[in-house]
């Protein structure tokens, strides 16, 4: 410390002379460390770090009251980054971390927004719902609700068996292609953009929640009108188990930050969505997971399988195994 006038500046040689052992030693030990692992360290060494460290933080703090040289106060703040990162940063290698993600991350993320994940499902199917009966009860909604994109040559006018030879290919294998493809893009940007929308108090990712769904139920409609509803269920869910559950999931994430938004609590708004946006995170990257899955099955699972009975297990399959992935009780790993 700098006392009144007349008193003499800590002189940064002795400065150094009295510290710089601690800093050399903690330098050497974290050298070794990051060219091998930590395991090559010996357990003296691992249990004097964590000491070593706040005597560089504390050096450091030192260096800058007193305005000691920048060459000094540059070297303690970059041998404190180094130490701090081996302390409290994440030392594992990109297989264990991918390991880690996929063993407890992402369930556990997804298993806590299950609230989220219950009212999205129940908007999307109650708009299926909608758009089912809606359809189903007058036949002119159809073109208002679907996509004309979409719609492409199936409509109330198609007859049933250009319907029919959508769904097991044939001569209608090109407009099979672009129908699956334009599903799977447009299921894919209503999860993303549900979750990227979802600080808008909700309202955007409910809208493109239930716009999905209205479709979707629509679709089904006009396929029941010609008694084609079973096969159309297992063209849909031989990917769509997999991709409709990856747009719940994402409306889920941007549901939670939505609902931080309008209820912070004792945060700011931006404090409370940034938390938000951080317990969101492990959910949007698993969804690009399922979305990635749900695009390998269209593309193969739906055009070589065209059993009814072999579409629906695979759905059955599929759902199955990524509810129990995801909501299965598992043992927690043990501290190491």
């Amino acid at each position: 410390m700098t006392g009144p006038s007349g008193d003499v500046q800590l002189d940064s040689r002795r400065f150094r002379a009295e510290r710089e052992a601690h800093w050399r030693r903690l330098e050497v030990i974290l050298g070794k460390a990051e060219r091998g692992s930590p395991a090559s360290l010996a357990d003296e060494e691992l249990l004097a770090i964590p000491v070593l460290y706040r005597v560089a933080l504390s050096s450091l703090s030192v260096a800058r009251a007193t305005s000691l040289d920048h060459t000094l106060v540059d070297y303690l703040e970059s041998l404190a980054t180094r130490a701090y990162f081996f302390v409290y940063g994440a030392r594992a290698r990109l297989g264990e971390r991918l390991a880690q993600f996929f063993v407890e991350t992402w369930p556990a993320s997804v298993k806590a927004f299950w609230r989220e994940t219950l009212i999205c499902a129940a908007v999307l199917f109650g708009a299926a719902l909608v758009g089912f009966l809606l359809v189903a009860g007058d036949a002119g909604w159809y073109g208002a609700i679907v996509p004309a994109r979409l719609a492409e040559g199936r409509d109330p006018t198609t007859t049933t068996a250009a319907l029919r030879e959508v769904l097991y290919g044939g001569g209608g294998q090109n407009s099979l292609a672009l129908t699956a493809s334009y599903v799977f893009t447009n299921n894919a940007g209503v999860a993303i953009w549900a979750f990227a929308l979802g600080f808008a108090f909700c309202i955007p990712t409910l809208l493109l929640l239930a716009g999905n769904g209205l479709t979707v139920g629509a679709l089904v409609a006009l396929y029941a009108s010609r008694g084609l509803a079973v096969p159309l269920g297992g063209w849909l869910l031989v990917h769509g188990a997999t991709e409709l559950f990856a747009v719940i999931l994402g409306g889920a994430a941007g549901l939670r930050i939505g609902w931080r938004v309008m209820f912070p609590g004792e945060r700011t708004r931006l404090d409370a969505a940034a938390a938000a946006g951080r317990a969101a995170a492990g959910v949007l990257a698993g969804v690009v997971v399922m979305l990635i899955f749900a695009g390998l099955l269209e593309g193969f699972a739906r055009q070589l399988v065209t059993s009814d009975l072999a579409r629906y297990a695979i759905a059955a399959t599929t759902l199955a195994a990524w509810l129990g992935y995801f909501y299965l009780p598992r043992r927690r790993r043990g501290i190491r």
